[in-house]
């Protein structure tokens, strides 16, 4: 069984990396954990009210971005830090992940 208390970030590398990045990918880390290993999507009425329904939405959002966001990294296209707008953005859809942190049990 692997330990609940350590979280392995497949996004990042070994190197350095500002703790503010590592904020943002420990978060989407959990979440994409929270989706692919736990089966956020399994046996969920996500019809069940309004609210569920959006939240699924934005669920399928955030998912979509991240994926996004990384292979747009990996390809060498970000620069977080140097381009304002990537980091808004980045602290935006962080924003959104946490105010559906509450759909995020299995």
């Amino acid at each position: 069984m692997i330990p609940a208390n350590i979280l392995k970030i497949d996004t990042l590398d070994e190197g350095w990396t500002d703790k503010d990045l590592v904020m943002l990918h420990a978060c989407f880390q959990l979440f994409m954990d929270c989706i692919e290993k736990e089966e956020l999507h399994a046996d969920r009425d996500w019809n069940q009210s309004d609210r569920h329904r959006e939240a699924k939405k934005e669920i399928d959002i955030l998912e979509s971005w991240w994926k996004q966001r990384i292979a747009d990294d990996q390809q060498g296209k970000l620069n977080p830090i140097m381009k304002k707008d990537q980091y808004e953005q980045d602290t935006q859809m962080l924003i959104r992940l946490i105010l559906i942190r509450e759909f995020f049990w299995t």
